[in-house]
């Protein structure tokens, strides 16, 4: 945000140059990205009147102009045709420096003799040089012959302030003037708000309604008998060093007291509002044409202002063609409105539409300020003769914002900064910051409406340091036992993840921890399902980042479509990132997940393998798989559960088909989804190695046939019960239905290890064994050795 320093000093009396002020400021918490000294490279530039213009003889574009500068005239030659007699503009003189360095000295142009230059606001570097054209030409009024630094009030400069979205209290020039005066401690001037009405009142002309809780409050007022024209130049000067355009009068007032006091302001013109009527609403689908003249389409997130008929502003943002002043403007309405910020800052970013009012209504300003903005529009419009204003006032305020209080001890605040500040001097310090102080056992401070930022008792400190100086608080060196750092047993075992899925051939991705409710649908998920119960962003971006994820599914799956669509043949990625479940606190229930996805030349058991590969890794014990078939993200036949000491702890499988097809995808994807914590519980980090056997193993094959139903775990959990403690390792090799199996039958083999770690086992020892485990698979599976 610029401003111009001249404008600040007329709030504060202060004899300090522009960067004394600038670090001052900086020091007590106003961020200065740059001071701007315009005036400072514009030397030997004053005022001058044309008394004489006539055409160049030699070439029709260019004028020659006798200039009158009070010491001497001087014949001046210019290609600019906005000029006329009468005018008093800018005369760069002969040995004159303008903007950039750039010299003028006295020449000849096309055989006529030149002694300087008139000057546009762009020469002068107040405008860029598309926004002007012609001459700058000043009031009638100005005096000729005198420095243009001191007409334009050039001698400040401009300071300009990166504003955070906290202080919106600062996002303007009398704010930034009541930081000055507290951090300089003295006297912020007061605003002439007075002005005079006439014997009408408002309410006979207009009706105003609010039918939307985003609009907190709507004032307007009545100026009558308007005389449209250009403002008065220090108005003009103002504005420009601001970096606002000077449009009329009445357009400039609300801009000046935008920039003044923060608080947005827009002129409608009466005559066009149909029925007396103003509505605030919630917008339907329509085409609304703002004043930059671009059509856009509106929908029902934006707040509108409406009369009896139509649209004709974007609240909060910009006003309508159908309703702005012209030439012609003889009656406005004056809107001064507050409006909820998020809602604002949507509509802007919807619209693709920010402009200076919008820049400040989604930092949530003060509704109290709405009063003062409105008056002191007033003021000025009767100060400068543009309209007479009509008697009473519209004001729709339901839900006043009245002050808060916080307490706070004063020795809490000198312990928590290490600081030695007496009470007297704290209450000092809180008064110029407009904030009243009852001394008692504690402080109890009265805060400000403008300063919603302060809430807590740290934040009471916080105002009394940045304006007592951190420069001066004493240093202290940091008191504490010095420990050696060490990672936790959480991060230790996520790095063994990693380098599992790594050494598994994937790549790591990283997605944002929000999306949109629409993911839902796109992966099947029914409508009553726990995973629909997000987090709802306060502020978000917009819908498609409004909610907190409770699932790494559809992040991976887009990042899966990305790589697929772009004709990468082989994918295989994996995430460990934070879900975020609503468990019905102040604060959600945030667990690590580990998602892993693969495409290609791959199957189901490539994506156990890699789950597997993990158990293993992490010394898991109880680890299992079962079969899940009511997921309805996965494909019901190729789907199973990771269970860990009886637990859930995932879920991994083939994406259904429906699920492929919303993501436009016709390559089989596999996905498995693991909560980590579950997994984490059971995982063992110290390793226990055994020396190698002494004794030698024995193999022996199984072949069985049993049910298509029948699962292979099943059969081997029966192994391993049967085995009594001397089954070292179960492999299954072969699974196999042709011709000389019956119908509804599997064939599956297995090799099973035997072997004893204190002996040689006998043939007697493992045929009993191997003889129980037959003879039980027959009696439970109904199987059959081949």
């Amino acid at each position: 945000m610029k401003v111009p320093f001249n404008w600040l000093l007329e709030y504060v009396d202060i004899n300090k140059d522009i960067n004394e002020v600038a670090e001052k400021l900086t020091l007590t918490g106003s961020k200065v990205e740059e001071v701007i000294e315009k005036g400072k490279e514009i030397d030997r530039v004053v005022t001058g009147k044309i008394i004489k213009t006539e055409k160049h003889p030699n070439a029709d574009k260019l004028t020659i102009c006798q200039v009158d500068v009070k010491d001497e005239v001087l014949q001046i030659v210019t290609g600019a045709d906005n000029i006329k007699e009468g005018d008093i503009v800018p005369v760069a003189l002969h040995g004159s420096t303008l903007p950039g360095g750039v010299k003028i000295k006295k020449g000849k142009l096309r055989g006529a003799e030149s002694n300087g230059m008139l000057c546009s606001e762009a020469e002068l570097g107040l405008a860029d040089e598309d926004s002007v054209h012609g001459i700058m030409i000043l009031s009638e009024d100005t005096p000729i012959g005198v420095d243009i630094k001191e007409i334009l009030g050039l001698n400040g400069g401009v300071i300009d302030f990166e504003i955070t979205s906290n202080r919106a209290d600062c996002f303007s020039i009398y704010g930034i003037a009541r930081e000055t005066a507290a951090s300089f401690g003295c006297e912020l001037k007061k605003l002439d708000l007075s002005f005079k009405e006439n014997n009408e009142n408002i309410s006979d002309y207009l009706k105003v309604k609010v039918q939307t809780p985003h609009c907190r409050r709507y004032m307007a007022k009545m100026i009558k008998n308007i005389k449209i024209g250009p403002s008065p130049e220090w108005m003009q000067a103002k504005l420009q060093e601001a970096g606002v355009r000077p449009i009329n009068n009445v357009v400039d007032i609300t801009n000046y007291v935008m920039l003044e006091l923060g608080q947005p302001l827009h002129a409608f013109d009466y005559n066009n509002i149909e029925g007396n009527k103003i509505i605030v609403k919630m917008a339907s689908d329509e085409k609304f044409t703002t004043l930059d003249g671009v059509e856009r389409q509106l929908d029902n997130s934006m707040i509108v202002i409406c009369d009896a008929e139509k649209t004709v502003a974007v609240a909060g943002v910009m006003g309508g063609q159908n309703s702005e002043v012209t030439e012609s403007t003889n009656t406005i309405v004056l809107e001064s409105a507050n409006f909820d910020g998020v809602t604002t800052r949507l509509t802007s970013k919807k619209l693709g539409l920010r402009t200076e009012a919008s820049s400040r209504f989604e930092k949530d300003l003060d509704p109290n300020i709405v009063e003062i903005a409105v008056n002191r529009a007033c003021h000025l419009f009767e100060t400068l003769g543009v309209g007479e204003v009509v008697g009473g006032v519209i004001d729709i305020y339901s839900n006043k914002l009245e002050p808060h209080y916080v307490r706070v001890s004063p020795k809490w605040i000198n312990d928590f900064l290490g600081t030695k500040i007496n009470v007297e001097d704290m209450v000092k310090m809180l008064n110029r910051l407009e904030m009243e102080v009852e001394v008692k056992d504690e402080l109890i401070i009265k805060v400000p409406t403008f300063r919603q930022d302060v809430k807590i008792k740290e934040d009471v400190a916080e105002e009394i340091a940045r304006l007592y100086g951190y420069d001066i608080i004493p240093t202290q060196k940091i008191v504490g036992e010095a420990v050696e750092a060490e990672i936790t047993k959480e991060q230790k075992m996520i790095e063994t993840v990693k380098r599992t899925m790594v050494a598994s051939s994937l790549y790591e991705a990283l997605t944002y921890s929000f999306y949109s409710p629409k993911v839902f649908d796109k992966i099947n998920i029914s409508k009553d399902s726990e995973l629909r119960n997000a987090i709802n962003i306060a502020n978000p971006l917009g819908e498609d980042f409004s909610i907190m994820r409770t699932t790494l599914i559809p992040s991976m799956l887009e990042a899966m479509q990305r790589n697929i669509l772009r004709d990468n043949k082989e994918v295989g990625l994996f995430e460990i990132g934070k879900v975020y479940l609503n468990i019905g606190k102040d604060l959600p229930d945030e667990r690590y997940k580990l998602c892993v996805a693969i495409a290609g030349d791959v199957d189901f058991y490539n994506l156990k393998g890699i789950i597997e590969n993990l158990i293993e890794a992490l010394s898991v014990d109880k680890a299992e798989f079962e079969r899940e078939t009511n997921n309805p993200i996965f494909h019901p036949g190729r789907c199973a559960k990771l269970l860990v000491r009886k637990k859930n702890a995932g879920v991994l499988g083939e994406v259904h088909p429906d699920v492929l097809e919303n993501y436009d995808l016709e390559t089989r994807v596999y996905i498995a989804e693991i909560d980590l914590p579950t997994l984490f519980e059971a995982a063992k980090l110290d390793k226990k190695y055994k020396p190698l056997p002494k004794y030698p193993a024995v193999l022996r094959d199984m072949a069985l046939l049993v049910k298509d139903e029948v699962e292979v775990k099943k059969i081997e959990d029966i192994m391993l019960k049967q085995g009594k403690g001397i089954i070292e390792e179960i492999r299954l090799f072969d699974v196999y239905k042709g011709k000389q199996i019956p119908e509804g039958f599997k064939s599956v083999a297995y090799s099973i290890i035997y072997r004893a770690e204190d002996r040689t086992l006998t043939d007697e020892e493992i045929n009993k064994v191997h003889n129980s485990i037959v003879k039980e698979l027959e009696e439970k599976l109904d199987a059959k050795l081949r």
